[in-house]
Order: structure tokens, then sequence, then C-alpha cells
């Protein structure tokens, strides 16, 4: 389907930019409320290349206010990873907003971001895409409840994924996230322990890590789900964040190849992060026994992911 288009200009290249998004309904209307939503499967895997393999899914939660390079890079990591490493075939990958009830300092808009987010994947990836329905939700949704929506509508609604025989086969959902999120589900009273081990024993999680992470300290407090848990190592070092573009930003300095061009295009046309006052502040904590990061943990950083 063709969409029309504007430009952004990255150095002396003309960058394309969809006016509507191409993996689910706009933006404008989708951060609305759930009347209109709908999930986006365009770009799941149809047929298995590999039966023998288990299908998986990654989804990452987070903030992405607004959305990086690193946060892409993530996914492409772990599917390095898992191709190489794991017995499982990525079938498809999403981003998930949280909703603007996270009320943090520094989060945009649920409608800017999700729109960030889809300008993003449409520009840069050919099978990531963008859920906005825990971005539309009036309440805080936990990390436990977002991947349960995934385990339904992958496994329930559609009945998993087909193999080359024409079986059906069941989808592996798994979080995907940065090592300050291993970090905070080891610290006591962040994380309900209910919530522990439905995320990392029934979904598992693919962990990528970062710079100033323990993380085998971390791995250490999680031995009950140790074997649920897989650890990729940056072998390009990333640190950027969007508590830094943020930064940068305000400052009026420049964010070039650390964002997609489009998004800064988008950012800047709609005179976001130029102060502090981009959203309410009121939560700087994770809301008790809620199951996610606390605030303060850079936009959850993937899973609530930067």
């Amino acid at each position: 389907m063709d969409h029309p288009l504007s430009l952004a200009t990255e150095g002396n290249k003309s960058v394309p930019v969809p006016e509507t998004q191409t993996n689910g309904q706009p933006a404008s209307s989708a951060a609305d409320d759930l009347t209109t939503y709908s999930f986006p499967s365009n770009r799941l895997k149809g047929v298995m290349n590999d039966s023998s393999k288990t299908p998986l899914l990654l989804v990452a939660c987070g903030s992405f206010s607004p959305i990086t390079y690193l946060h892409l890079r993530m996914f492409e990591m772990v599917a390095d990873y898992v191709r190489f490493s794991t017995n499982f075939e990525i079938v498809g990958g999403y981003l998930s907003p949280v909703s603007d009830d996270y009320k943090k300092a520094g989060l945009a808009s649920a409608e800017h971001r999700l729109r960030m987010c889809e300008i993003a994947v449409d520009q840069t990836s050919s099978w990531l895409m963008v859920d906005p329905w825990e971005a539309v939700q009036k309440e805080y949704q936990r990390t436990a409840v977002v991947l349960d929506h995934f385990d339904h509508e992958i496994n329930e609604v559609r009945g998993g994924v087909e193999t080359s025989a024409g079986e059906r086969k069941p989808v592996h959902v798994a979080l995907l996230a940065g090592a300050d999120l291993i970090q905070t589900m080891s610290t006591p009273g962040v994380w309900s322990s209910k919530d522990l081990d439905h995320i990392l024993g029934k979904y598992g999680a693919f962990i990528v890590e970062r710079t100033g992470t323990d993380i085998d300290d971390a791995l250490a407090h999680l031995q009950p789900w140790k074997d649920n848990i897989y650890v990729i190592q940056q072998l390009i070092q990333n640190d950027v964040s969007s508590t830094k573009i943020r930064l940068f930003l305000r400052r009026e300095m420049s964010v070039q190849y650390l964002i997609p061009a489009p998004v800064i295009q988008y950012i800047e046309q709609h005179g976001l992060y130029e102060d502090d006052g981009t959203a309410s502040s009121t939560h700087e904590r994770e809301k008790e026994g809620k199951g996610k990061l606390p605030a303060s943990c850079e936009d959850k950083e993937v899973s609530r992911g930067s």
C-alpha cells in the first residue's frame, strides 16, 4: 500500500517520513481509546522456516520517550543470539510503549511516543512492529499483564504460527530488556514476587548487557529462573538512552545519528522535550506491587524501555 510522504533531512540526504503508520491504526486515533484498536500482525512471520525449532515472539516494553537506535539495535542483537545460540526461531518483534498513566518526568504523550516508534520501525526495520494496546490503556498496566496480552493475541486468537508441514505451533512470548531491568528485578520491594515468577517463569527474558550494570550480581538473586534468562553481550558498546537524548534536546545539542532522522523531525515539528514539562512527574517511583521498574530507572530502559 502506498503512503503519502514528507521528507526529513539527514545531512544532504532526504529521508521519507510516512504521514500514517503502516502497522496499525494512525497514532492520532490509536492513542484515544480501545474502540479502534486492532492487533498489528502484518509483519509476523506466516510460516516457520524450521519446524523443529520453537517459535519466539520478542516484546520490548518501555517509555520510548523518545525511541533511540539502541532500542532498535537490541532486537538485532537478540536476533543474532537466537539464531546462533538457541533452538528458537523468531516470528515477530514488538515495541509496547507504556500508557500516560505511568506519569514520569520526561514522558511525552502516548500519541507522540506511539508515532515516533511507528516512524522508527517503518523506516529502519522489516520485521518490527508497534502495538498500541498498552499505550492506550487508561490505567497503568503491569508487565506481566502486557505479556499475557501478547500471548492471548498470538496463541489464543491466532492459534500460534504455521509450520512448513501446515500444522499450528504455539509461540513462546519473551520479554526483551536491558540489563538494568534485571538489576531492578533483583532489588527487594521493586517487583512483586508473583509478577516476577509470572514474567520469568512463564515467559522468560532476553537481557542485553549495559554499561555500569553488574549483571552477574543481579542474576545471583534470580536463580529460580536462571534457565529462562538469556544474557546477550554488547560486542559494540552503545550507551545512548532516552534520558540523555532529552538532555541534549533541552540544551539544543545535536542528536543526529543517535535517533532516527525522521524521529528528530517529528520532535522538532511538535516541539517535544524543549523543557522538563513534557509530562507530569507526580509518580517518581513504581506503583507499589505493580511489577514494573521504578520511574527513576530511566524510562524502564526496555522493559519499560528508555
